[in-house]
């Protein structure tokens, strides 16, 4: 299992549970992991490693020692506004909650609550995050969201969140007209200016045209930039029941149709929720080997239904895991993703073998690599060092009997003591690394303060809302 004669490595993560999710799904108890840079350079049993001299030697004994997670879709700058908007359907949810809280907001109100949230995300294990971001998205405050994801220590993209022109579509959503503040032309140059300024860097940007509201053209041309830039493209498709037949009313098609056969669904494609699809709409993502990022908590949370998961995999689909940000998560914690899924998928089809803990497992790592197109979420030599240890020594994981269903059903982002991204310890013995967590909490509650006065959302912070009477 040694990938070189090479001995000498800069950590060497040690007597563990190391759960791969590799290729062949090895499991070593114990195991062993050697790190070199920012890349695996072995794995497998601590004999077989034992040859290895190492800068730093982690005694993993009592842990789990496992592949980041990747976050496939969320909105960290939400972080200010959690606990809010609650008992609400989607549009309700937006119209009085998310839109003016979106409108008010300022640049340094979304950096503070991207980097409370990026941080909560690292000491929970997750390395890697496709963040949805749609307020404010002028060219500096964008690159300034990556900038401040790569400060927790984080890898991944800031989805930049495209509006444009109103579509013939918007009228059934009864949109706000101040989310089309930019003309297209604004929208994509902005757009472009801000891959081409990350471009290399640990957190990049890719072009987010916001949903099945957003007008046909401005889509094409989005992912039109993506290609034009080497980037994919991300886009929130159809997941309230409403959604496709407020398309089919105004196009006589559903939006993954029309993707299709405008010759724009392929690999770049990373959509989020895909909750209300049909046979052919699923077949079309599989045939084009697109991503669909599934938020199981929040689409309870919303009551939007349950994603046709068998269905999407067996087509071919890339189907990973997101919390969706904490406005309708509430954690970005993505063992509750996990666990989640499966209890979603058993209630919907009552079949308990219609998802199982390895499976999902799949999703939040290595399928969640795939969706964002990192040489990450496996532990095998030659991939990016993006690792999650977790204390199994807790009461709640007591006794260990299978370690892959416990982590899935009983662990908890609280669990992880340890974060590893590129090589690098971001997060260790309760604390981060790299910004001082007291600091970042200060901010983010002066800074809720703050938006919640200006937006105006005093009549939501009701400390107890009795059910309504009939």
């Amino acid at each position: 299992m040694i990938s070189s004669d090479r001995t000498v490595c800069d950590l060497l993560l040690t007597g563990g549970s190391v759960i791969t999710v590799d290729d062949r799904r090895a499991v070593y108890e114990p195991g062993a992991v050697a790190v070199s840079g920012e890349r695996i350079v072995a794995v497998g049993t601590p004999d077989e490693l034992d040859g290895y001299r190492a800068e730093r030697v982690i005694d993993c004994t009592g842990k789990a020692v496992l592949p980041g997670f990747v976050d496939s879709h969320t909105h960290l700058f939400q972080s200010l506004g959690r606990g809010l908007g609650e008992g609400m359907s989607l549009y309700p949810w937006l119209s009085d909650f998310m839109w003016p809280y979106a409108r008010q907001i300022s640049r340094e109100q979304a950096w503070a609550g991207i980097r409370l949230t990026a941080l909560e995300a690292a000491r929970a294990g997750t390395t890697a995050v496709v963040d949805d971001h749609y307020a404010p998205v002028d060219l500096e405050t964008t690159v300034g969201v990556a900038r401040t994801i790569e400060e927790v220590g984080l890898r991944g993209v800031v989805a930049r969140g495209i509006y444009g022109a109103p579509a013939e579509v918007t009228r059934h959503y009864d949109i706000p007209d101040y989310l089309f503040e930019l003309s297209p032309e604004e929208e994509l140059e902005i757009t472009g200016a801000a891959i081409e300024a990350t471009a290399g860097r640990q957190v990049g940007v890719w072009p987010a045209p916001d949903g099945n509201f957003i007008e046909r053209q401005l889509i094409i041309d989005s992912v039109a930039l993506a290609h034009e830039l080497d980037v994919r493209w991300h886009f929130h498709c159809s997941a309230p029941q409403t959604d496709p037949a407020a398309y089919v009313s105004c196009y006589g098609e559903r939006p993954v149709v029309w993707m299709q056969r405008a010759g724009i669904l392929d690999e770049r494609a990373a959509l989020s929720h895909g909750v209300w699809l049909d046979d052919e709409e699923v077949s079309y993502i599989g045939e084009a080997g697109a991503g669909v990022a599934h938020c199981p908590t929040s689409n309870c949370y919303m009551a939007d239904g349950a994603i046709r998961m068998a269905d999407l995999r067996s087509a071919g689909a890339v189907v990973s895991l997101g919390t969706d940000g904490s406005a309708c998560d509430h954690r970005q914690d993505m063992f509750e993703q996990m666990k989640q899924a499966i209890f979603v998928q058993r209630l919907t089809t009552l079949e308990p073998t219609s998802l199982r803990s390895e499976e999902v497992l799949e999703l939040a790592t290595r399928e969640g690599a795939r969706y964002l197109g990192i040489d990450a979420g496996v532990l095998a030599p030659g991939k990016l060092a993006d690792i999650a240890v977790v204390d199994l020594d807790r009461v709640h994981l007591q006794p260990l009997n299978r370690t892959i269903s416990t982590l899935v059903y009983a662990a908890r982002g609280s669990d992880v003591v340890m974060t590893i991204v590129g090589g690098e310890i971001i997060y260790e013995n309760g604390s981060s690394t790299k910004v001082d967590e007291a600091e970042v909490i200060a901010e983010a509650r002066a800074r809720s303060a703050e938006l919640i006065d200006k937006a105006g959302l005093h009549g939501l912070l009701v400390p107890w809302r009795p059910p309504a009477q009939n």
